[in-house]
């Protein structure tokens, strides 16, 4: 393959491009899951249909997103993270327009395929340019997401607010953020393979460069989504809170997250990936520990926000890790997605389970068991590191 040099002012703004394709991303998801209510009572769905639904995005997920990989190979990063990106904003549309539980479920299979795969092709963008920069920026780019999650959640709580249609709302949020995508797009580094590169296969296990990676992951997910689901029933249930107060202590979990994950990439360049992650490890340890032992809601609140603050760096740099575990990048951050999307999915109905049999304290005692895997595991995430050589083709990138 040939190569050429990307000047410094090039790789500042294909930081920005990639940094607002996250944005995007993030905020189709907030604006989806505000609406969920009125998509249920559209479609006509009790609650555990609902719940049966709401699993699919994550199947149509890890079915598709070991194809983002080969759509990079055939058209280059640019035009495939275009296209997918275009794909998933404008699948925003579908859920709103199910009229049944089989339809609900089919597009959101769709939905969740078309996220999956431009999640993959933006975070294996986002490894390339950081590897270029070398400087950490997979933590602010998942800040960024966050960031995005909250727009489109406040722009879904407006129009619900005001009584205002989800298919109207996501008809124009789609239009919106697909505009904004694509011209982000224009901006991020157009990748390419050497005519010699034999393409990724078009569906293929995770990579067992990435099992251990995403071992890692799947226990800060599934504190994530624990925490996200489960944290206001939490407070609710166990420590008899307001409704009010229970909810705004997932808003500041989300927050703390948001926050921790745009300022995380200093602390990475100061400390590595590994002692970030060990220190991560301790923090969210320590948060779920307050939340099983709170005596009262401040001490509950304060633990959520401190398990926020410990989850927080670790999937983008399990993502980083991943894009450098490998010959093929993308196939190994599809397999990491695979397993974090899996434990995404999991976490809820695990708490939920374990919380029947038993209580919610105990189930918020294996959330502890699998922080503490972070503090033990966190050595897989070296590679999240950068290699600071003195080459001078430390700014090249791949190109026909």
């Amino acid at each position: 393959m040939s190569e050429v040099t990307y000047a410094p002012r090039e790789l500042k703004r294909a930081r920005y491009a990639v940094a607002t394709v996250f944005c995007v991303h993030g905020a189709v998801t907030g604006s989806f899951a505000t609406r969920v209510p009125w998509i249920q009572e559209h479609a006509g769905v009790s609650a555990g249909q609902l719940g049966l639904a709401l699993a699919f995005p994550a199947i149509g997920a890890s079915v598709a997103m070991p194809l983002a990989g080969r759509l990079s190979h055939r058209f280059g990063a640019r035009t495939a993270l275009r296209g997918l990106l275009a794909l998933w904003t404008l699948a925003l549309v579908l859920p709103s327009l199910a009229p049944n539980l089989l339809t609900l479920c089919a597009v959101l299979c769709v939905y969740g395929a078309t996220a999956g795969m431009s999640d993959v092709a933006m975070n294996a963008l986002g490894v390339e340019v950081e590897t270029r920069l070398d400087k950490s920026i997979m933590s602010g780019l998942h800040g960024m997401w966050s960031a995005g999650a909250l727009i489109g959640s406040a722009g879904g709580t407006l129009a619900a607010h005001i009584g205002a249609d989800a298919r109207l709302h996501h008809l124009l949020a789609a239009a919106v953020l697909t505009a904004a995508g694509l011209v982000a797009c224009r901006w991020v580094l157009d990748l390419r393979p050497g005519e010699d590169e034999e393409p990724p296969p078009r569906f293929t296990l995770p990579p067992k460069s990435a099992l251990l990676i995403g071992a890692v992951g799947f226990c800060a997910v599934f504190a994530e989504g624990a925490s996200l689901d489960w944290s206001a029933v939490y407070l609710r249930d166990v420590l008899d809170t307001s409704a009010g107060l229970a909810a705004a202590c997932t808003t500041a979990f989300t927050l703390t997250m948001a926050v921790a994950r745009i300022a995380g990439d200093a602390v990475v360049d100061r400390f590595g990936a590994v002692r970030t992650v060990r220190l991560s490890g301790i923090v969210a340890t320590l948060g779920a520990l307050l939340v099983v032992l709170a005596p009262n809601p401040p001490v509950a609140m304060a633990g959520f926000g401190l398990l926020g603050l410990g989850i927080a760096v670790v999937v983008p740099l399990a993502f980083a890790a991943a894009g450098r575990s490998g010959p093929n990048p993308s196939q190994a951050i599809a397999g990491v997605a695979t397993i974090t999307y899996t434990s995404g999915l999991i976490a809820p109905s695990a708490i939920g389970t374990v919380a029947d049999a038993t209580s919610l304290v105990v189930s918020f005692g294996l959330v502890t068991a699998l922080t503490c895997g972070l503090m033990l595991f966190a050595g897989v995430l070296r590679g999240a590191d950068r290699t600071r050589a003195a080459e001078p083709d430390a700014a090249v990138a791949r190109t026909n």
